[in-house]
């Protein structure tokens, strides 16, 4: 375990590395407003235009620069905002609960209905409904995430009206109760949620149903239908079961999908999360939030793998073997 965690820690490095030079490969900078003559918000002074590069640290050997965010990543000083001027630690508080809600939730809803439902039409293969299901499941995995969101917007947000077509919360509003407050978040969380849902639901139902329809050849299966266990416990006990380690290892690459994911549908529907923040940080070229985004999202990738491999020892005590070996 303690080798594992070293990878990850190696990992973790070289995501900040990359973190650090990716946004600089990019044509601009943040102060290309400021001092392109053709800008509005051109600065004319020379003097005033150095110090801005100086208070941003932009004036600075690459090499040096690099340090000094190294130390910042380590001690969770991030830096300053130059597209808002804010601390990124403040703008990734106020963010990042709005994309945990709406990845969790997507991921939680999709990972029981894949699961279910994959074990379902595994058990029934070859049936109409197993067809069906599965013919859906590729079409939605396939479709560009920001059409299916499209299409919720115009169905059940601008033709039905039955949901907000945008925000996380209905605008300068008061509510006289928490369950109030609730059910605002909620409807504003239904489409987003639905859309980022739909398309992580295909995989995991062609992950499951796939896995347990070889599951359901094995001669272990053969064995426990031969004793005359009820269908029940020989679909849900030993089938699903056995499906269950491999579907926990692709959860945790579902995660970094979930959060890629959440870029395009929280900017189509202006949902206030890290999706947002990160879109218009790229467009101004806002080093310290970019760096201070995709840090953060490693950080929760990585995590998710590591607990993966923990509850994968734990469903199966073999690989637990392998590792203290």
């Amino acid at each position: 375990m303690r080798a594992r965690i070293t990878s990850y820690l190696v990992t973790l490095w070289v995501v900040l590395t990359l973190n650090f030079l990716l946004p600089r490969l990019l044509p601009g900078d943040p102060l290309a407003a400021l001092l392109d003559p053709q800008s509005s918000d051109y600065v004319f002074d020379a003097e005033v235009r150095a110090a801005l590069e100086a208070c941003y640290g932009l004036d600075r050997p690459l090499l040096v620069q690099y340090g000094a965010y190294l130390r910042g990543a380590v001690t969770g000083d991030l830096g300053q905002s130059i597209r808002l001027n804010e601390p990124v630690g403040e703008l990734l508080t106020g963010h990042l609960p709005w994309t945990l809600l709406l990845t969790g939730s997507a991921l939680g809803l999709a990972s029981l209905v894949g699961l279910l439902g994959g074990a379902e039409a595994a058990w029934r293969r070859g049936s109409a409904a197993d067809r069906l299901l599965t013919a859906v499941s590729v079409v939605t995995s396939n479709a560009p995430v920001y059409f299916l969101g499209m299409m919720l917007l115009i169905v059940f947000g601008a033709e039905l009206g039955w949901f907000p077509l945008a925000g996380g919360r209905t605008p300068f509003s008061h509510y006289d109760s928490i369950p109030a407050a609730t059910a605002d978040v909620v409807k504003h969380l239904v489409l987003p949620a639905l859309t980022l849902t739909l398309s992580l639901l295909g995989i995991q139902f062609l992950l499951v149903r796939n896995n347990m329809v070889a599951i359901l050849g094995e001669d272990f299966m053969l064995v426990a239908r031969a004793k005359g266990l009820k269908p029940a416990r020989l679909k849900w006990r030993h089938a699903l079961r056995n499906t269950l380690l491999p579907f926990v290892a692709h959860l945790a690459a579902q995660a970094g999908l979930a959060i890629t994911g959440a870029v395009f549908i929280e900017t189509l529907f202006q949902y206030p999360g890290m999706g947002r923040l990160i879109f218009e940080a790229v467009g101004a070229r806002d080093y310290p939030v970019i760096q201070g985004v995709f840090l953060l999202v490693a950080i929760v990738v990585l995590t998710a793998n590591l607990l993966a491999d923990w509850l994968n020892t734990r469903l199966d005590p073999r690989l637990a073997e392998e590792v203290s070996r």
